[in-house]
């Protein structure tokens, strides 16, 4: 049997990047809600805007769901102990199921809202400070998500992409607004308004639904991609004394990637020489995968596996 033993410098130093990206990502994030806090708050205050108030307690919803955010992956991102020997990885997934329900709740609403607004057309109107603090929230939201995404699809994370999710709500609300806006006062198409709150309602349940279901995933250990498993499959094939290989198991928690098979090896192979087989696959795993946990068992040729069934190399 090999376990993971071998993590390289690279790989260590990988995972620790990824961590500290995802951490700064959250932190940015609260960062951001809570100057969105203090420039609606003042807004309120000058203009008594009931727009301007309901911004602001979006801006307060979104600096909580941040908040939770960021404890989440402040878990996952924590090493292994004593009482968690796998990880705190599924904190994260917890934090996507949040993030999902959070988005949903607000595309449903924006659902029913905007369906009231196209029956029932009314004129937009908030007023020239109502259009500053929006535009203000746009630029700084748009850097947000930017970068948010940039992090996402760079570690994989499902809270940071959750996270981005809901203030990329937020961007689409404010630019909608304002869109609306001129449609309304230039050329009097007054169900813009309802039009756009419709569009947007569909890109945030669509985009909830993909989170959910990732966050799912990963609390229920499914299975890697087929695109991946084929990659490990290439990569175990890659080695020319594994004979065959067989009960690969895959699954994801947080930054780790779990990957367990069977190699089948020579028979008459000596116990150290087998454990170098493992060791060498297990390392190309690793490079393929940094910081993965592998688990490796060697059998001899001939013995016949539970399982009945062993994927020969090179049929």
């Amino acid at each position: 049997m090999s376990g993971n033993h071998t993590m390289t410098a690279g790989a260590m130093a990988d995972v620790a990047d990824a961590a500290r990206s995802m951490r700064r990502a959250t932190m940015v994030s609260v960062g951001v809600a809570v100057v969105l806090i203090v420039i609606k708050t003042v807004a309120y205050a000058l203009s008594g805007s009931v727009a301007i108030m309901s911004s602001l307690v979006d801006s307060a919803l979104d600096a909580a769901a941040s908040l939770a955010t960021l404890y989440a992956v402040h878990q996952a991102t924590t090493p292994a102990d004593r009482e968690h020997r796998f990880g705190h990885g599924k904190a994260e997934a917890l934090a996507g199921l949040l993030q999902s329900a959070i988005v949903t709740g607000s595309g449903v609403f924006l659902l029913f809202k905007a369906i009231d607004r196209i029956v029932t057309p009314e004129t937009v109107d908030h007023g020239a400070l109502g259009i500053v603090v929006m535009v203000v929230s746009i630029v700084l939201t748009l850097g947000l998500v930017t970068y948010q995404q940039r992090v996402a699809a760079r570690t994989g994370s499902i809270a940071v992409a959750g996270d981005r999710l809901h203030y990329l709500g937020d961007l689409l609300s404010n630019a909608g607004v304002i869109l609306a806006l001129v449609l309304a006062g230039e050329f009097g198409f007054l169900r813009a308004d309802g039009i756009i709150a419709l569009a947007i309602a569909g890109v945030l349940l669509h985009g909830a639904w993909g989170i959910g279901r990732g966050a799912l995933d990963m609390l229920m250990d499914r299975e890697l991609p087929d695109e991946e498993r084929a990659h490990i499959i290439a990569i175990v094939k890659g080695h020319d004394r594994v004979l065959a290989f067989h009960d690969l198991r895959t699954r994801r928690s947080g930054l780790s990637t779990f990957i367990q098979l069977h190699l089948v090896l020579d028979a008459d192979m000596a116990l150290r020489e087998a454990h170098e087989v493992a060791e060498a696959v297990e390392r190309s795993l690793i490079e393929a995968y940094p910081g993965a946990e592998v688990i490796i068992h060697e059998d001899p040729e001939g013995v016949d596996e539970h399982d009945g069934h062993a994927e020969r190399i090179g049929v």
